[in-house]
């Protein structure tokens, strides 16, 4: 069973989207936030977490909740977190319960999704959506309202924080031994979050842009 089947959204917002979304519609922008943590044990830090080595990890050393906090210069178009988690090494320093916040700035954030997890093994992928935005035909129109998909538009912050609230077998501390967050990989994505423009209900609320196959219309495709 995929790692990503384990998780279980507890809000409106499905985890079964990130098999609409194409692996080629996604790009990892974490190297462009600022990376911070409640609490870490010497040499199991934010390094760790973002090294690309599945055989590192961050061991937090403090009370509940663990926090990982990913600030961004400018506001950003987050479609997914990705976390890989191993039950069968870290047993009692698993993430059980993990609640997805977004915001401008620590001050003012706000939970957009709860995953509950059970004995994750391998990477465990959440979609994120904006449940408290309208859909593309104004107030009183969240995407997937009448079909029972995923609601809410694009999710555009400054600011995530992964908080683990609880782990298996009662455990105190966690470990993580990776986290990605991706984006749309056309930059005309993030113009349509924001004009409520192309946006594919197919997808969840997710905007999906044409991609230009010829060098000739691929110089237009952006305003520098």
């Amino acid at each position: 069973m995929d790692a990503a089947s384990t998780a279980e959204a507890s809000t409106s917002t499905s985890t079964t989207t990130a098999a609409l979304i194409s692996t080629k519609e996604l790009r990892e922008i974490g190297h462009e936030a600022v990376w911070s943590l409640s609490t870490a044990k010497p040499g199991n830090g934010v390094e760790q977490i973002r090294d690309d080595n599945m055989d590192t990890y961050w061991q937090s050393d403090g009370a509940q909740p663990h926090l990982i906090n990913v600030q961004f210069h400018k506001k950003m178009t987050i479609l997914e977190v990705a976390l890989y988690l191993d039950y069968s090494l870290d047993e009692s320093y698993t993430p059980k319960k993990i609640s997805m916040k977004a915001g401008t700035t620590f001050h003012d954030l706000v939970e957009i999704q709860v995953v509950n997890l059970k004995e994750p093994q391998g990477w465990v992928k959440v979609p994120l959506r904006n449940p408290y935005a309208y859909g593309p035909d104004g107030p009183g129109s969240l995407v997937g309202m009448d079909t029972g998909e995923s609601q809410g538009g694009l999710l555009r912050a400054f600011f995530l924080q992964i908080s683990i609230i609880a782990m298996h077998q009662n455990g105190r501390d966690t470990h993580v031994r990776q986290a990605k967050i991706y984006g749309p990989r056309s930059p005309l994505a993030a113009f349509c979050g924001q004009s409520r423009v192309g946006i594919d209900r197919d997808l969840g609320g997710v905007c999906t842009v044409p991609e230009f196959t010829t060098s000739e219309l691929a110089q237009f495709s952006t305003v520098r």
